[in-house]
């Protein structure tokens, strides 16, 4: 092997001062037959788990470091020469991260001292305290700083690092760091500062520097490097640049060898859990399963006690006791103060979650499968994910760190990458487009994916013939090579990790954006490839929806209703559900929702949870939905590829849907054990290296054959798991999701005022805006009140069986201004404007938008009227009311066309009238159909229709073609567009929200839907 190794490599993980993806730089070191490389990202540690594996996959050996920041400004790279220089080298991130403002790390040298152990230390670049004080002339200075480093680190651990990019202060830096090594008698090693993995990954990066500084290419001077010499080059290149310094290359590879780090943390995942004396978690965690298994099951079969018994020994056997018990403490916190909490997800195939009351599914009653949860030949940690209400996640957040400190408690992160948008932006800017030009473009784009932006532009006229510039070419290039770079971290949506070890030793922190709170440097998949275990605390919105719902049930209705005793076989929810009548509600009321359900038809629970599963995006892409709908009417014949696949695939005629199907069919067909089958579903899904799926297809053939089956049977049905397992859904998950979709289903089909006034405090949520909440309300006979001064308060409310619009939905008005008007409302009702405005100090553009929605209609006043009024006070803030008395004036009232589009403006919903009804004489005359008429229209017929844009859809399954739903004063239409309709008329379809459609009607087993053929404007 060649003798030189690159120390010193940033991947994009290096936010903005990185041009490669890890896998990049890993691939052309092999290449290059480099089997040793380093990644050295900024102050952080981001990429160095997805590196740490992919070096390994690739038979190359990982040395993970970074170059950090220091007090005055100064680089050093810092090495892992083992697991200690490794937690050393965390501590030191998360020191100079949680010492100084988000985005500021720096780090202190008595911090660098005082964990200095198992780290090497290269002098850094030419920004390095060293080289900066050589370059400056400060020779001395220069000097006493490498005696310190060198005092701190010793002669075996502290390395002068030298560069060569061609430049000609290179060149007399280079000839300084030499002599200074020879006068101190310290060795020198050659780096190449890598930040892309070949050379024309320059200007990427250098577009990449301007996002980073705010600038345009053609202002960014020296901030951007002086050549494209910083890519990842060959040993041979190397050697010939540092020929008179052969020691400088060997260097490397000395170096190389001594950092072993292995980044398996599994021994420190979880902090011991306080136990009742005498009892060890295994044996309390049975006990409290036993207790709960009694309160769960009204009879206790030998099946429940035989599963929960094998459970219990899996648990054992993996060590994982104390994780289920700390789930358990979470959610029995949660439980005993109130707090709506359920797991979902894989823990719901768990009798023992089950009987901890971590999940709400009952895995036996269902047929789930445990070991799509947890098993021991898969050998990857489990994954429990609980919901709470979103009004109290917080709370239950807390009590974590309280209990378990928060040294060793933290937020996973997320990366945040760039997408179609964000690329355009961010990238047109540093090019040096125009501003008002880019956010045309971004606003035009349908898809997410930067790498797909150039296809999107194609079909929006006025875009696409400019895309052919050689300005554009290089703005399309680029989105394409910055696709799903990293930006910059966000907090996971709810992940956690608690480790018995420090966390600052296994993974930096740092600050998150949310005040006070801290996030771990690695994203959900490297906590599970460190061997940690991450439980996730989710905030779920429909479960604030519930809580509040049952409350206004309990106080305005006096009942105590308990959603665990409900009837699962109510005829009004199912009868709603094969309607669609389902908006507002969990999971079902989507347009794709509302497309499938009056085919499917649900009749029972099971068909809730098929419907939850059947509808996303990898079943339809996988091409499940039509082939079971077809089925199920009877429309198909049930068939299957072999006879044994029957038990496995029966309650879904014969389709492949849940994920647990796969396990379930290797079982039966190649006697694969439960173990053995979720590693096939992991390979496929995971898109695991040919190697691994031809082993499993030949261990799964050989399986098969034994079993009986002929071997063009056994590949056929290994080629169909292959081909649905990556769409499969999880049952378990579809389970609890159906649970709580037939929850809300039942709260909106017997107390629908309480289930709207909930869900619209709960927005934002779901697939529709509050103005369709708003108009399914009114459908189903909820009286809906306007904002009033007097009556209001900052949520909507209950008024006597009606839904009272809250101050919250009034536009401007701020937390600082609901808070006002609550402190204020405590000293009895106003009076008039003037007694409003003085005991508020509103400021007047607030009041103005109170005033325009009725808020003050009350006081017998007419709105402009009103509003003549405001103007002759001077009750703001700071102000002294020294109003004249109110000339009399006679001042026409608001108009109904006036009305409504202020409601639309201010509250976003419409108090009255639904917006289109002012335009219906007109339409009339064009001979519009209102939406409760087109039932009565034939297949085929040619129609117009009208409403306000609520919805629109180009999903990327659906080969070009876009979903439009409008709402009217009657409900609401589907409308499809065809890839060639939506390219003419694309303007009016894409930017327009009141459109008038001509098409033809589309009526298919109880689907009604308008093929478009044309649209205008309203």
């Amino acid at each position: 092997m060649p003798d030189y190794v690159e120390l010193h490599c940033h991947t994009n993980y290096s936010m903005l001062d990185g041009a490669s993806h890890p896998e990049e730089l890993l691939d052309r070191a092999l290449e290059l037959s480099m089997d040793h490389l380093a990644v050295t990202d900024h102050d952080g540690l981001y990429g160095a788990v997805r590196f740490y594996r992919g070096a390994l996959e690739r038979g190359i050996k990982p040395i993970i470091g970074a170059e950090l920041t220091l007090d005055g400004g100064y680089h050093l790279t810092l090495l892992a020469g083992n697991n200690l220089g490794y937690s050393n080298l965390s501590r030191l991130i998360s020191h100079a991260q949680l010492s100084h403002n988000k985005g500021e790390a720096s780090l202190s040298w008595s911090a660098l001292a005082r964990h200095k152990e198992g780290l090497i230390c290269l002098s850094g670049c030419s920004r390095g305290e060293i080289a900066s004080h050589l370059l400056a002339g400060h020779n001395g200075e220069a000097l006493r700083a490498a005696r310190r480093y060198l005092h701190v680190f010793g002669r075996e651990h502290f390395f002068l690092e030298l560069q060569q990019h061609l430049l000609e202060e290179n060149q007399r830096l280079l000839r300084m760091l030499v002599q200074l090594a020879e006068h101190l008698r310290v060795r020198y090693v050659a780096t190449n500062d890598v930040h892309y993995a070949r050379r024309q990954g320059h200007r990427l990066h250098d577009v990449l520097t301007c996002i980073a500084n705010h600038t345009i290419l053609d202002e960014a001077g020296s901030t951007l490097r002086a050549n494209s010499e910083y890519y990842l080059k060959s040993p041979e290149e190397m050697e010939g640049l540092f020929s008179h310094l052969p020691q400088a290359i060997s260097n490397t590879r000395a170096i190389a060898e001594r950092c072993e780090v292995d980044l398996n943390f599994s021994a420190h995942r979880l902090p011991p859990f306080e136990l009742p004396p005498g009892e060890t978690a295994g044996s309390y965690l049975r006990r409290l399963c036993m207790e709960g298994t009694k309160r769960k099951y009204k009879s206790v079969t030998e099946r429940v006690l035989n599963q929960l018994d094998h459970e219990l020994e899996v648990i054992g056997r993996t060590h994982l006791e104390e994780y289920f018990l700390i789930v358990w403490d979470i959610c029995r916190y949660a439980h005993e103060r109130g707090i709506p909490a359920q797991g979902r997800g894989s823990a719901a195939n768990s009798v023992v979650a089950y009987v901890l009351d971590i999940t709400r599914v009952d895995p036996i009653a269902h047929n789930l499968l445990f070991e799509r949860f947890l098993s021991e030949e898969a050998n990857t940690m489990p994954d429990i994910d609980v919901d709470f209400s979103t009004d109290h996640r917080e709370e239950v957040i807390q009590y974590v760190y309280d209990k378990y400190g928060e040294e060793h408690t933290a937020m996973v992160c997320n990366v945040v990458t760039f997408r179609a948008r964000s690329a355009v932006r961010d990238l047109g800017k540093a090019l040096g487009f125009p501003l008002p030009l880019l956010d045309q473009v971004a606003k035009a784009l349908d898809t997410r994916r930067a790498s797909q932006v150039e296809e999107d532009l194609e079909r929006v006229n006025g875009l696409a013939d400019k895309t052919t510039h050689l300005p554009w070419r290089q703005l399309l290039e680029l989105c394409r090579e910055i696709d799903s770079f990293p930006r910059h971290l966000s907090i996971h949506v709810g992940g956690m990790i608690i480790t018995a070890k420090p966390l600052v030793e296994i993974a930096p922190l740092e600050r998150a954006t949310m005040p006070g709170r801290v996030v771990v440097q690695f994203n959900k998949d490297d906590v599970e490839d460190l061997g940690l275990i991450k439980i996730d605390l989710l905030a779920l919105r429909t479960l604030s929806l519930i809580y509040e719902a049952l409350e206004m049930i309990r106080e305005h209705r006096g009942e105590e209703l308990d959603l665990e005793h409900i009837p699962l076989d109510d005829p009004v929810v199912y009868d709603m559900l094969c309607r669609a009548d389902t908006i507002g509600t969990f999971q079902v009321e989507s347009r794709a929702q509302a497309q499938t359900l009056p085919r499917m038809r649900p009749q029972k629970f099971e068909d809730i949870v098929v419907e939850v599963a059947l509808i996303r995006p990898g079943p339809i892409q996988g091409n499940m939905v039509n082939p079971y709908l077809q089925r199920r009417a009877g429309l198909e014949e049930v068939t299957y590829l072999h006879p044994a696949l029957e038990p496995a695939l029966a309650e879904t005629m014969g389709v492949i849907i849940f994920q647990e199907q796969i396990l379930k069919v290797a079982m039966v067909i190649a006697g694969f054990t439960p173990g053995e089958a979720d590693l096939l579903r992991r390979a496929i899904s995971r898109s695991r290296s040919r190697e691994a799926m031809e082993k499993l297809r030949g261990r799964f053939v050989e399986g098969a054959l034994a079993k009986g089956l002929d071997e063009d049977t056994a590949q056929a049905v290994f080629d169909q798991l292959a081909g649905f397992a990556e769409f499969g859904f999880c049952k378990s998950h579809a389970a609890a999701f159906a649970r709580t979709a037939y929850e809300t289903m039942y709260l909106k089909a017997h107390y629908p005022a309480p289930f709207y006034c909930a869900l619209l405090n709960a927005q934002p949520m779901g697939f529709y805006s509050p103005a369709v909440v708003v108009g399914d309300a009114k459908r189903h006979g909820v009286k809906i009140l306007p904002v009033d001064v007097n009556r209001s308060r900052a949520r909507c409310i209950l008024e006597n069986g009606h839904l009272r619009l809250g101050f919250s939905y009034v536009d401007g008005l701020g937390e600082a201004s609901l808070e006002v008007l609550e402190e204020a409302g405590r000293e009895g009702p106003y009076y008039s404007l003037r007694d409003f405005c003085q005991r508020t100090r509103l400021p007047r553009r607030l009041v103005e938008n109170l005033i325009m929605v009725g808020a003050m209609d009350g006081w017998g006043k007419a709105r402009r009227e009103l509003i003549w009024e405001l103007g002759t006070l001077s009750c703001e803030e700071g102000e002294m009311d020294l109003s004249p008395p109110l000339e009399e004036i006679d001042l026409p009232e608001l108009t109904l066309d006036e009305e409504i589009k202020a409601e639309y403006g201010i509250l976003g919903l419409p108090v009255g009238d639904q917006i289109v009804a002012l335009h219906r004489p007109r339409l009339e005359r064009l001979s519009v159909l209102r939406s409760k008429d087109l039932e009565r229209k034939q297949n085929g017929e040619r129609v117009r229709v009208a409403g306000l844009v609520v919805v629109r859809q180009r999903p990327p399954t659906a080969k070009g073609f876009v979903f439009i739903t409008m709402e009217d004063e009657d409900g609401l239409m589907n409308v499809i567009v065809r890839p060639d309709v939506y390219q003419r008329y694309y303007k009016v379809l894409r930017n327009c929200f009141l459109l008038i459609v001509e098409g033809t009607i589309q009526k298919q087993r109880g689907i009604l839907n308008v093929l478009a053929e044309g649209a205008v404007g309203m």
